[in-house]
């Protein structure tokens, strides 16, 4: 029998970034350290969702790398110990609120980071006395301000996954008025993410069908969405139902994911440069052909209810990876690998990082190595 646990306090509203002030007063903050990155505080976004919060004696971090790393935690801490803080508050996409987990998790735990990665062995090492963190995305991507787990590039160049509920953000205001400054190319490549967690969730063989019925919703509404959020940035209805499509992902995923992500993770490691979600928008249709003929979407129709839910007539797996592949390109995201300067000459390391990737397990169809190698060869 699955673990079903959902989820952290979360306001999902036009404004919930107002409620900051008490908030932060009910968890006992005096001093928090602000974690965000460079291009949210120059685009405004920053100002906007401090509007919330009074007179505070503030410190900053905004160094957050588009793949946060061991690096930027050390220098995150260093900060957050300097400035005597007491709390954290994470302002921005999924990288700054994983960096945000990074830091509750190195400023309250002895030894090297990756001692407490999942495929380590390491969840169980995490404790309770991580630091308290409340996020505030502005982005609708990552959900990350409602899962337990973080992303980080370790010093050995691994992106590995830390999961604990110890790591849960202790509250979450998600307010879509801080997305609507987001780039049309940022909205699309977030958004795929969003759609990726609500796919490959509901994929997974694995048993929980609180999460599949989230998955299910978030993707009709993030379907449905994207186009007008990319499209009209401004458009409040269509930024919330990505917001929603977003974290609904994310509660759901706790079930697991799979190929997609696996070959992601190992990819964001060796090209830090290359956008997460962007990989995931790749991968999606070749994925969804390779698992199509599980038993377990076979018996449960999910084929079908996928299509459904994105308003399609046709379940039939060629369909399906079509509509994914042609909605990536609508949306001037790039639909191949090499379209974003990648190759796969290190194809063997991709595959030996995937296989061991803490998303591997959760895939319906078992992949090998040779099932790996065709994948990126389909995506190339």
């Amino acid at each position: 029998m699955a673990l079903i646990r959902f989820v952290n306090p979360v306001y999902l509203e036009a404004g919930a970034r107002l409620r900051l002030d008490e908030e932060a007063r009910a968890l006992g903050f005096r001093k928090p350290l602000v974690i965000t990155d460079r291009g949210v505080r120059a685009a405004g976004v920053l100002d906007m969702a401090l509007e919330g919060l009074g007179g505070w004696p503030l410190a900053l971090y905004d160094g957050t790398p588009g793949n946060p790393t061991e690096a930027a935690v050390r220098e995150a801490w260093q900060h957050w110990r300097d400035e005597g803080c007491d709390g954290l508050i994470a302002i921005g996409g999924g990288s700054s609120i994983d960096l945000a987990k990074g830091l509750a998790l190195r400023a309250t735990h002895e030894g090297p980071l990756h001692h407490y990665a999942t495929i380590e062995g390491g969840s169980g090492r995490i404790g309770p006395q991580a630091l308290p963190l409340i996020a505030v995305p502005t982005t609708a991507g990552t959900g990350s301000e409602v899962a337990r787990g973080s992303l980080l590039i370790t010093d050995d160049g691994r992106k590995l996954g830390f999961h604990s509920w110890h790591l849960l953000p202790r509250l979450a205001l998600c307010d879509p008025v801080l997305t609507q400054a987001l780039p049309p190319g940022l909205t699309a490549a977030t958004g795929m993410d969003a759609l990726a967690h609500c796919l490959e969730t509901f994929m997974s063989a694995a048993f929980n069908p609180v999460a599949d019925g989230i998955a299910l919703e978030g993707l009709r509404r993030g379907w449905g969405a994207i186009e007008r959020a990319v499209r009209q940035g401004d458009d409040l209805d269509a930024r919330l139902q990505m917001m929603c499509a977003s974290a609904m992902g994310a509660m759901a995923f706790q079930k697991g994911l799979g190929c997609v992500h696996s070959l992601s993770h190992a990819i964001g490691g060796l090209h830090p440069k290359a956008h997460h979600g962007t990989l995931n928008a790749v991968f999606l249709p070749a994925v969804l052909r390779f698992n199509a003929s599980h038993p377990s979407l076979q018996a449960e129709a999910k084929l079908a209810r996928m299509a459904q839910a994105m308003g399609l007539a046709d379940a039939a797996p060629e369909a399906l990876a079509e509509a994914l592949r042609q909605r990536t390109q609508d949306l001037a995201l790039p639909t191949r690998l090499s379209d974003m300067g990648l190759d796969v000459s290190d194809a063997g390391l991709i595959i030996e990082r995937a296989l061991k990737d803490h998303c591997h397990g959760t895939n319906p169809r078992e992949a090998s190595a040779e099932d790996y190698m065709e994948l990126l060869r389909d995506c190339a």
